[in-house]
This record gives structure tokens, C-alpha cells and sequence, in this order.
């Protein structure tokens, strides 16, 4: 199915449905995405394949984020967040943590009012720099896309070993000042059926929430073309049950359909 990419260091801003007004960072490459996870349901579509690829270099990366904060400020223009997300996973950016810094110290210089967010799969948590990175963003955003290891592992094909446990003892690790980020679907890939709605997949996730105790949690489902076909939102009265349920255990929940 077409997907896209996006085809800049820096871009829009673009109206999220989650974030409001946001700038977006992309990290990885502008024509390729790249990333330590092949998700079925990647609005980039697949992971490829081969050598590391060129990244965007950090010098390059502040003097484009700080031009167009400069330009917005000048303008007047409002911001609500600053998004690193892009083609593929922003954290394995070998300077990850030295942008966010840049980006905290101009953000409290030209948009005071934005949030920076990173939206990420919680896989470098283990990287002491990386935790530490994110412990000082405004929000971020961590994936546990199923606790049932099969079914993490056909929805977001690790491009290298991983457990659902792992991911969680990552998670628990890093503390609780993040969301909690869950993408709910249905559907069908490489013969086999995909579906995280299930009593048996929202059971485990529900003690894998109540183990973490993220500050908040996200629901959410496909938004936009998916490289699998075969593919299906999760209804919104399922998220909103779910949602609901997160909310029992004391937890803030959001849903986005």
C-alpha cells in the first residue's frame, strides 16, 4: 500500500492530532527510512536493508531547527510541540542526546510555550545517554506495541533480538515520567492472523500497564496506509474500552482513533 516519507532534517509545521501545532525532527535519512524495527503498520513503510546510511549530522540539524524557530518567533507564529520522529527510530541518531540539549536550550529561548516530544520504541533505553536524554524531554513517548512476545514480534519485527520482557524491564528501568504508547490493530500478514484487541493480548498488557505505571498511556490505531496489506483499525468503542480499563488502575488514558 503507498506510504511516505518525510523529505526533510526539519519540517512543517504540521497539524498532529495528538501534539497540535508541531515541528517535526527527523533524524534519520530524508529518502530511505531507517530503523531497528520492520512495523507492519509504518506510515514509511519497510525497514530496508544493507549499510548504515548517512544521518544528518548534528551541526546540521541545529542550524535548520534554529532557523525556522528563529523565523517562527519573528512571525509570530504559534508552536505547541517540537516532534523528533521522521524515517524510522530518532534515538539511534549517534548524537541523539547533544540535539536534545540544543533543543531544549533553543526552545526555551524562541518557543517557551512548546513541548519537545520524542516519539520512540523504547529500544535504546538501555543506553545510559539515551535515558538520560529522554528523562529530560517534555514528553516521551515509548511503544509496547503487545506484552505477548509472538505477537511483538509480528507486529514490530525487531531487526535484532528482543523480548516483550525486554522491552519491559527496559521500560521499568527507565522509570515512570513517560506515556505509554500503544498501537491497537486487526487484521492478517504472512498467513497469519494480527490482533492485539484480544482478551488474551489486553490481559497481559493491562498487567504489563500495571507494572510500568507510566505517567499516562496512549491508545491509538492506523491512521494512514500501512506497507502490510490486509490491515484494520481497531474500533473506537475498543480503544475507548481499553482506555477505560487503563483508567481503573489509577492511570491517565488518551485515545486517538
Amino acid at each position: 500500500m503507498p506510504t511516505f516519507l518525510f523529505h526533510d532534517t526539519v519540517f512543517g509545521p504540521v497539524h498532529s492530532r495528538r501534539l497540535g501545532v508541531s515541528l517535526g525532527v527527523n533524524l534519520l535519512p530524508t529518502d530511505s527510512k531507517f530503523c531497528n524495527f520492520n512495523c507492519i503498520y509504518c506510515e514509511c513503510g519497510w525497514t530496508g536493508h544493507g549499510d548504515m546510511p548517512k544521518l544528518p549530522p548534528k551541526k546540521l540539524v541545529h542550524s535548520l531547527l534554529l532557523e525556522r524557530l528563529q523565523g517562527m518567533a519573528n512571525e509570530g507564529k504559534r508552536l505547541d510541540a517540537i516532534t523528533f520522529a521522521g524515517n524510522g527510530e530518532p534515538t539511534i541518531h549517534p548524537d541523539f542526546a547533544e540535539i536534545i540539549d540544543f533543543t531544549l536550550e533553543a526552545r526555551d529561548r524562541l518557543a517557551p510555550g512548546a513541548k519537545v516530544v520524542v516519539l520512540s520504541n523504547a529500544t535504546m533505553l538501555h543506553h545510559p545517554r539515551v535515558a538520560h536524554a529522554l528523562r529530560r524531554v517534555d514528553q516521551a513517548a515509548l511503544k509496547l506495541d503487545s506484552a505477548i512476545d509472538a505477537t511483538l514480534q509480528l507486529i514490530d519485527g525487531p531487526q535484532m533480538p528482543l523480548t516483550a520482557r525486554q522491552v519491559i524491564d527496559r521500560l521499568l528501568a527507565f522509570g515512570h515520567s513517560y506515556t505509554l504508547q500503544t498501537l491497537f490493530l486487526r487484521g492478517e500478514y504472512a498467513g497469519k492472523r494480527v490482533d492485539n484487541t484480544t482478551p488474551a493480548e489486553v490481559e497481559a498488557w493491562l498487567a504489563a500497564v500495571q507494572e510500568l505505571r507510566p505517567k499516562d498511556v496512549m491508545v491509538y490505531t492506523i491512521d494512514r496506509d500501512t506497507p502490510a496489506a490486509g490491515l484494520q483499525k481497531a474500533p473506537i468503542e475498543v480503544l475507548e474500552a481499553i482506555a477505560a480499563q487503563v483508567e481503573r488502575l489509577g492511570i491517565p488514558a488518551q485515545v486517538s482513533g
